[in-house]
């Protein structure tokens, strides 16, 4: 999973928040974190990329903002109308973006569940008075039907709700001894973005 995090930050401070003397301090450097957990049958992954930036200049009236990243460069974008509690921003407040993203991959038994796919999503964004902020989420799930187990060549062949017909590679035999045909293998993507302001500490 490859993150932009200069195209992070500016798409999302633009969908979230939509002249001053002197320096302000530098952001932090991303941050990533990830993990993967394996059981028989199932497999999740997970990343998280923080990103953060510094407001260092904003102009209330024409709502533009001026954001100093870690690596020095400056984001300029002007919020929309539909962007909240702009006026409590101020020169050299704390911007950080979270990106979350996470695979759930794990054989479940015929009768459980339904080949398909369902797709979920969500928003919030901070109220009126409060700092700026925002999160969304978005999920993903497919069910395919596993027609054929090749023990021999470590491989699981999956039909898809729509019949399509897919012959996949298991490195990890503990997850080919799991899985027998006619089970269902069911895979979950989900992405999460959430960004705050925050006055600078002193």
């Amino acid at each position: 999973m490859i993150i932009r995090y200069r195209s992070l930050v500016t798409a999302m401070l633009a969908l979230t928040l939509g002249a001053c003397a002197g320096p302000v301090a530098a952001p932090p450097s991303p941050v990533v974190a990830g993990d993967v957990q394996e059981s028989p049958g199932k497999v999740q992954a997970n990343q998280a990329v923080t990103v953060s930036a510094t407001v260092k200049d904003i102009d209330q009236k024409s709502r533009v903002v001026t954001l100093l990243t870690a690596n020095g460069d400056e984001v300029v974008f002007r919020a929309g109308p539909e962007v909240r509690n702009l006026a409590q921003v101020r020169r050299g407040d704390q911007v950080q973006a979270t990106y979350y993203q996470s695979v759930v991959i794990q054989v479940l038994k015929p009768g459980t569940a339904q080949p398909g796919v369902t797709v979920a999503s969500d928003a919030d964004r901070a109220k009126l008075g409060e700092m700026p902020g925002a999160a969304v989420a978005q999920s993903a799930t497919v069910v395919a039907t596993v027609v054929d187990v090749d023990r021999e060549h470590h491989t699981v062949t999956l039909k898809g709700p729509k019949g399509n017909v897919r012959t996949l590679p298991v490195r990890n035999r503990v997850h080919l001894d799991a899985v027998r045909k006619g089970d269902l293998v069911e895979a979950t993507y989900t992405e999460a973005l959430g960004i705050a302001v925050t006055p600078p500490v002193r």
